[in-house]
């Protein structure tokens, strides 16, 4: 078992890049390529400064393991602040569980869990599940609604963090109709100034803003 790894109730990240193939075929190899570090990059400097722990990275996704949920809610909304000038857009998935610390990781239906979460979301979108969203008191959620998830035969009840428009989720499993948005308790201010504020952040941001106006 790896030694970094928390233990107990813990809060999986999951990312992934949206529409990756088309901005391969977009940008070209060598922009790509640079997009795709800088993207890496700017994970890991949100997830490190939240105390996450990155489980695997496999293409263009990330897993990652948080010991809080709130630790986890932040380092998801200082990413997508960071990757807000783009040209990689990314869908995001937290689900709060309990899982078999193994070799290399974790093991256990959580683990499918989260990772089903973040599937359906939308580039820029953070997906929230039901027990996560318990734990984030203090932060803006909206209610989208019960949800199927691939795999798993009840539907479960799914939150986005954050209040922007984006369109249905990407299934066609809703089981019944989302509610209006709720918790406006938001942090917006707060966290736009801790994570501007972040030089690491700030950096990536940089980076980013520069592939994007190259992509022309």
């Amino acid at each position: 078992m790896r030694p970094d790894l928390p233990t107990g109730t813990v809060t999986f990240l999951f990312t992934d890049i949206e529409g990756s193939t088309l901005l391969l075929r977009r940008l070209g190899p060598e922009l790509y390529a640079e997009a795709l570090a800088a993207h890496r990059q700017t994970l890991r400097d949100a997830v490190a400064a939240e105390g996450g722990v990155e489980i695997d990275t496999q293409g263009d996704a990330f897993f990652v393991a948080f010991p809080t949920a709130g630790g986890a809610a932040v380092a998801a909304r200082s990413g997508q602040l960071a990757l807000t000038p783009g040209p990689i857009t990314v869908r995001m998935g937290l689900h709060t569980g309990t899982a078999t610390a193994a070799a290399e990781g974790y093991v256990g239906i959580d683990v499918h869990r989260g990772a089903r979460v973040a599937a359906l979301a939308h580039g820029g979108q953070v997906i929230v599940s039901a027990t996560t969203a318990a734990l984030l008191e203090d932060e803006p959620l909206r209610d989208l609604g019960l949800h199927r998830l691939k795999g798993f035969d009840a539907p479960a009840r799914l939150f986005q963090l954050g209040v922007a428009d984006f369109p249905p989720l990407r299934t066609a499993g809703a089981v019944d109709l989302p509610t209006p948005a709720t918790r406006f308790l938001g942090r917006e201010r707060e966290l736009f100034e801790a994570t501007s504020s972040s030089p690491s952040l700030t950096r990536s941001r940089s980076r980013i803003s520069d592939i994007a106006s190259r992509r022309t």
